[in-house]
């Protein structure tokens, strides 16, 4: 239904499909321990992103219920942070999104220029009628972004899951397609 080919443009940002040469960019964060914190990964190595780099710029389409994109966020030039968003159900109009920034680029309101433009393709290009967010409650520069969203906070789980060694919390956050609408994003 969806594909992301063009470069998806914000007032600062290009939100477009990975690429090759986006390998060293996504390395510089996505090898930081402070990245993979709240993440289900270690840092990773060089071959690593080189590996995800090639398995996202496949992620650009969304045609059915499972699928998913995931598109580099490019400042200038430079890979600073990825967006997604996952079709979860196609009969419910389910779907979730995600991001990760360089934490350099953190504090100037990169992440949520960039989330808001999945939730613009969710809403307004697929149709969806709501839309979910997660993190890690510890986590609160993800919250507040999707706080800054609009996004409502539906539930806290503490002491969810074992994660990285200890036990951990998760925020789950949404929005639906009326929300979306009025917020005027």
């Amino acid at each position: 239904m969806i594909d992301v080919v063009a470069p998806v443009k914000t007032d600062r940002l290009s939100l477009r499909p990975f690429a090759e040469r986006d390998v060293a960019d996504v390395f510089a964060f996505e090898s930081l321990p402070e990245v993979a914190r709240y993440l289900y990964n270690e840092p990773r190595t060089s071959e690593e992103c080189a590996a995800l780099v090639a398995e996202r710029a496949e992620r650009t389409s969304l045609r059915a219920e499972g699928d998913s994109v995931v598109l580099a966020v490019d400042l200038h030039g430079t890979v600073i942070d990825h967006v997604s968003l996952a079709w979860l159900s196609e009969q419910h109009r389910q779907g979730a999104f995600g991001f990760v920034l360089h934490p350099g680029h953190q504090g100037r309101g990169y992440a949520t220029e960039a989330a808001a433009e999945m939730l613009r393709i969710g809403f307004d290009r697929l149709g969806l009628h709501r839309i979910i967010g997660r993190c890690d409650t510890r986590n609160t520069g993800s919250a507040g972004v999707m706080e800054r969203l609009g996004m409502r906070l539906e539930a806290r789980f503490v002491e969810s899951e074992i994660f990285k060694g200890e036990w951990g919390g998760e925020l789950h956050y949404a929005m639906l397609a009326a929300e979306w609408r009025a917020s005027a994003r």
